[in-house]
Protein backbone atom coordinates (compact mmCIF):
# COMPACT_ATOMS: atom_id res chain seq x y z
CA UNK A 1 0.00 0.00 0.00
CA UNK A 2 1.53 3.32 -1.06
CA UNK A 3 1.72 6.13 1.47
CA UNK A 4 -0.53 9.11 0.69
CA UNK A 5 1.36 12.13 -0.63
CA UNK A 6 1.26 15.52 1.10
CA UNK A 7 -1.47 17.86 -0.09
CA UNK A 8 -2.64 21.46 0.25
CA UNK A 9 -5.60 20.76 2.56
CA UNK A 10 -4.10 22.34 5.72
CA UNK A 11 -3.26 25.45 3.72
CA UNK A 12 -6.69 25.57 2.07
CA UNK A 13 -8.40 25.25 5.45
CA UNK A 14 -6.33 28.14 6.86
CA UNK A 15 -7.02 30.31 3.80
CA UNK A 16 -10.75 29.57 4.10
CA UNK A 17 -10.60 30.85 7.71
CA UNK A 18 -9.39 34.21 6.40
CA UNK A 19 -5.61 33.90 6.57
CA UNK A 20 -3.76 35.25 3.54
CA UNK A 21 -0.17 34.02 3.79
CA UNK A 22 0.38 30.52 5.14
CA UNK A 23 3.96 29.40 5.72
CA UNK A 24 5.23 25.86 6.22
CA UNK A 25 8.05 25.58 8.75
CA UNK A 26 10.46 22.68 9.31
CA UNK A 27 13.96 22.06 10.63
CA UNK A 28 16.65 19.50 9.92
CA UNK A 29 19.74 18.48 11.85
CA UNK A 30 18.65 17.74 15.41
CA UNK A 31 20.41 14.38 15.48
CA UNK A 32 23.90 15.03 14.05
CA UNK A 33 27.03 15.26 16.19
CA UNK A 34 28.36 18.14 14.09
CA UNK A 35 27.19 21.19 12.20
CA UNK A 36 24.36 23.68 12.68
CA UNK A 37 20.66 22.98 12.94
CA UNK A 38 18.89 24.46 9.91
CA UNK A 39 15.29 25.58 9.46
CA UNK A 40 13.26 26.84 6.53
CA UNK A 41 9.99 28.72 6.16
CA UNK A 42 8.18 28.57 2.83
CA UNK A 43 5.07 30.37 1.55
CA UNK A 44 3.99 28.55 -1.60
CA UNK A 45 2.15 30.25 -4.44
CA UNK A 46 -1.16 28.29 -4.55
CA UNK A 47 -1.25 28.78 -8.32
CA UNK A 48 2.31 27.60 -8.91
CA UNK A 49 3.20 24.69 -6.64
CA UNK A 50 6.11 22.55 -7.89
CA UNK A 51 5.12 18.95 -8.63
CA UNK A 52 6.59 16.10 -6.63
CA UNK A 53 6.92 17.76 -3.21
CA UNK A 54 7.27 15.24 -0.40
CA UNK A 55 9.02 14.63 2.91
CA UNK A 56 12.70 15.32 2.09
CA UNK A 57 13.65 11.92 3.59
CA UNK A 58 11.50 10.18 0.94
CA UNK A 59 13.34 11.84 -1.96
CA UNK A 60 16.74 11.21 -3.54
CA UNK A 61 19.41 13.89 -3.15
CA UNK A 62 19.20 14.65 -6.88
CA UNK A 63 15.41 15.09 -6.69
CA UNK A 64 15.72 17.32 -3.61
CA UNK A 65 18.17 19.62 -5.40
CA UNK A 66 15.87 19.90 -8.44
CA UNK A 67 12.88 20.68 -6.22
CA UNK A 68 14.94 23.12 -4.14
CA UNK A 69 15.56 25.18 -7.28
CA UNK A 70 11.86 25.06 -8.26
CA UNK A 71 10.74 26.09 -4.77
CA UNK A 72 13.25 28.96 -4.69
CA UNK A 73 11.98 30.18 -8.07
CA UNK A 74 8.26 30.08 -7.23
CA UNK A 75 7.85 30.65 -3.46
CA UNK A 76 8.83 33.03 -0.67
CA UNK A 77 11.65 31.11 1.00
CA UNK A 78 13.74 31.84 4.09
CA UNK A 79 16.52 29.68 5.55
CA UNK A 80 18.11 30.17 8.96
CA UNK A 81 20.42 28.34 11.35
CA UNK A 82 21.40 27.97 14.97
CA UNK A 83 25.11 27.44 15.45
CA UNK A 84 26.96 24.66 17.24
CA UNK A 85 27.77 27.17 20.00
CA UNK A 86 24.07 27.98 20.40
CA UNK A 87 23.16 24.28 20.42
CA UNK A 88 25.67 23.65 23.23
CA UNK A 89 24.55 26.71 25.17
CA UNK A 90 20.75 26.42 25.04
CA UNK A 91 20.22 22.72 24.03
CA UNK A 92 19.25 21.24 20.68
CA UNK A 93 15.47 21.58 21.07
CA UNK A 94 15.65 25.29 21.89
CA UNK A 95 18.26 25.85 19.17
CA UNK A 96 16.07 24.16 16.55
CA UNK A 97 13.19 26.40 17.64
CA UNK A 98 15.48 29.44 17.40
CA UNK A 99 16.36 28.48 13.82
CA UNK A 100 12.64 28.20 13.03
CA UNK A 101 11.95 31.61 14.56
CA UNK A 102 14.76 33.13 12.48
CA UNK A 103 13.49 31.47 9.30
CA UNK A 104 9.98 32.88 9.76
CA UNK A 105 11.41 36.34 10.51
CA UNK A 106 13.43 36.20 7.28
CA UNK A 107 10.48 35.82 4.89
CA UNK A 108 10.14 38.72 2.45
CA UNK A 109 6.53 39.26 3.50
CA UNK A 110 5.37 38.25 6.97
CA UNK A 111 2.98 35.27 7.07
CA UNK A 112 -0.21 35.42 9.12
CA UNK A 113 -0.47 31.66 9.81
CA UNK A 114 2.16 28.95 10.29
CA UNK A 115 2.06 25.20 9.71
CA UNK A 116 4.83 23.81 11.91
CA UNK A 117 6.22 20.30 11.65
CA UNK A 118 6.10 18.39 14.95
CA UNK A 119 4.11 18.88 18.13
CA UNK A 120 5.65 22.03 19.65
CA UNK A 121 5.34 25.68 18.70
CA UNK A 122 8.58 27.62 19.27
CA UNK A 123 7.87 30.17 21.99
CA UNK A 124 9.22 33.03 19.85
CA UNK A 125 6.55 32.44 17.18
CA UNK A 126 3.62 34.44 18.44
CA UNK A 127 1.51 34.66 15.27
CA UNK A 128 -1.30 32.22 14.55
CA UNK A 129 0.03 28.68 14.06
CA UNK A 130 -0.75 24.99 14.22
CA UNK A 131 1.57 22.03 14.71
CA UNK A 132 1.28 18.97 12.49
CA UNK A 133 2.92 15.69 13.50
CA UNK A 134 4.77 14.22 10.52
CA UNK A 135 3.80 17.43 8.74
CA UNK A 136 6.59 17.05 6.18
CA UNK A 137 4.70 14.06 4.77
CA UNK A 138 1.24 15.69 5.04
CA UNK A 139 1.45 19.38 4.12
CA UNK A 140 2.96 20.62 0.85
CA UNK A 141 4.26 23.80 2.49
CA UNK A 142 6.05 21.84 5.22
CA UNK A 143 7.36 19.37 2.60
CA UNK A 144 8.82 22.32 0.71
CA UNK A 145 10.41 23.66 3.92
CA UNK A 146 11.91 20.24 4.69
CA UNK A 147 13.42 19.98 1.19
CA UNK A 148 14.90 23.48 1.38
CA UNK A 149 16.33 23.00 4.88
CA UNK A 150 17.86 19.60 4.15
CA UNK A 151 19.38 20.63 0.81
CA UNK A 152 20.91 23.73 2.36
CA UNK A 153 22.29 21.90 5.41
CA UNK A 154 23.73 19.07 3.30
CA UNK A 155 25.62 21.68 1.24
CA UNK A 156 27.01 23.24 4.42
CA UNK A 157 28.23 19.83 5.60
CA UNK A 158 29.90 19.13 2.23
CA UNK A 159 31.77 22.45 2.58
CA UNK A 160 32.78 21.63 6.16
CA UNK A 161 33.93 18.16 5.04
CA UNK A 162 36.49 19.80 2.75
CA UNK A 163 37.87 21.77 5.70
CA UNK A 164 37.87 18.73 7.99
CA UNK A 165 38.41 15.58 5.89
CA UNK A 166 38.09 12.13 7.39
CA UNK A 167 34.76 12.44 9.21
CA UNK A 168 32.64 11.64 6.14
CA UNK A 169 30.41 14.66 6.52
CA UNK A 170 29.94 14.83 2.75
CA UNK A 171 27.93 11.60 3.00
CA UNK A 172 26.75 11.35 6.64
CA UNK A 173 25.93 15.10 7.04
CA UNK A 174 27.34 14.95 10.57
CA UNK A 175 25.04 12.17 11.78
CA UNK A 176 26.61 9.56 14.08
CA UNK A 177 27.46 6.91 11.49
CA UNK A 178 29.96 4.20 12.42
CA UNK A 179 32.71 5.87 10.35
CA UNK A 180 32.00 9.26 11.93
CA UNK A 181 32.22 7.84 15.45
CA UNK A 182 35.47 6.07 14.56
CA UNK A 183 36.91 9.27 13.09
CA UNK A 184 35.98 11.13 16.28
CA UNK A 185 38.07 8.67 18.29
CA UNK A 186 41.00 8.67 15.85
CA UNK A 187 41.06 12.31 14.69
CA UNK A 188 39.51 14.03 17.70
CA UNK A 189 36.90 16.75 18.08
CA UNK A 190 36.64 19.68 15.62
CA UNK A 191 35.23 23.16 16.35
CA UNK A 192 32.12 22.05 14.44
CA UNK A 193 31.27 19.17 16.80
CA UNK A 194 28.49 19.60 19.34
CA UNK A 195 30.22 19.30 22.69
CA UNK A 196 26.96 18.81 24.60
CA UNK A 197 26.21 15.62 22.65
CA UNK A 198 27.23 12.51 24.57
CA UNK A 199 29.61 10.83 22.06
CA UNK A 200 31.54 14.10 21.64
CA UNK A 201 31.39 14.99 25.34
CA UNK A 202 32.71 11.53 26.28
CA UNK A 203 35.72 11.86 23.99
CA UNK A 204 36.53 15.31 25.36
CA UNK A 205 36.17 13.97 28.90
CA UNK A 206 38.46 11.00 28.09
CA UNK A 207 41.07 13.34 26.61
CA UNK A 208 40.91 15.57 29.69
CA UNK A 209 41.15 12.53 31.96
CA UNK A 210 44.23 11.27 30.11
CA UNK A 211 45.94 14.69 30.08
CA UNK A 212 45.19 15.22 33.78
Amino acid sequence: MTKPLPDFSFETAALSRGYCRVAGVDEVGRGPLAGPVTAAAVVLDPNNIPEGLNDSKALSAKRRVALYDLIAATADVSIAHASVEEIDEINILRASHLAMERAVAGLIQAPDHLLIDGNMTPRGLTISSETIIKGDARSLSISAASIVAKTCRDRIMVDLAQQHPGYGWETNAGYPSKSHRLALQNLGVTPHHRRSFKPVHNILYQDKYVSD
